[in-house]
């Protein structure tokens, strides 16, 4: 059985790891017979956001703490990751992928990567292992690859910033994958683009799909 890590950025889109990418990632490895390990950085958040108002609330929370509720209580230290152990590593979306495991959201092409969530995109990729990356978390792969090919849905901006880390990017719509055959690295816009969880879905199966026929 194949077994693959799973990178959790907190809990809730607006300042942690996009709850419905992480469940129907985690769906999907266990609808094609593989199985999973979450992670996450044990570091504070950049901040923590209230999902009603939208606006920051004065209070600190631990990303990997946070993200445990998405795991139900069973996740690793992003720092005990090993690619040895695993056949992929995948990140789901969400503004944590952008404020938590970079500050890509603050810093745009000038942002700093987690030290653990590099080290882990490096190891995987020297491994020759595939890694999967949902929604605005490709822009991590951008600023830690440089010249990967990657996608987050069609929006002009975003697209710019990761160009101009060294990427380059491929416009997509629901459901679809970009596949850079040199890294193996699987992308799909997921929320980046105006979706419903069934497109949720459709993205997060391709991607692992993809995977699990590379790994």
């Amino acid at each position: 059985m194949k077994n693959i890590a799973v990178v959790l950025a907190g809990n809730g889109v607006y300042d942690g790891a996009e709850i419905h990418e992480a469940t129907l990632t985690l769906l999907a490895i266990a609808q094609q017979g593989a199985a999973y390990q979450c992670f996450a950085p044990d570091v504070e958040q950049a901040h923590v956001v209230n999902h009603i108002t939208g606006e920051e609330m004065p209070e600190k929370r631990n990303v990997m703490i946070e993200a445990a509720r998405i795991a139900r209580g069973n996740i690793k230290a992003l720092s005990e990751y090993k690619a040895a152990d695993y056949d992929a590593i995948v990140f789901p979306g969400g503004f944590g992928a952008a404020k938590n495991l970079c500050t890509f959201a603050f810093d745009g092409p000038d942002c700093k990567v987690n030290a653990d969530v590099e080290k882990a995109i490096k190891e995987t990729v020297a491994a020759k292992k595939p890694v999967g990356s949902l929604c605005i978390s490709p822009a991590i792969l951008a600023k830690v690859l440089g010249d990967v090919k990657v996608t987050i849905g069609q929006d002009k901006g975003t697209a710019e910033a990761i160009e101009s880390m060294g990427a380059t990017h491929v416009i997509t719509n629901h459901g679809e994958i970009v596949v850079d055959e040199k890294y193996k690295v699987i992308t799909t816009p997921c929320y980046m683009l105006d979706a419903n969880i069934s497109q949720i879905a459709e993205g997060a199966t391709n991607v692992m799909a993809k995977i699990l026929e590379l790994a």
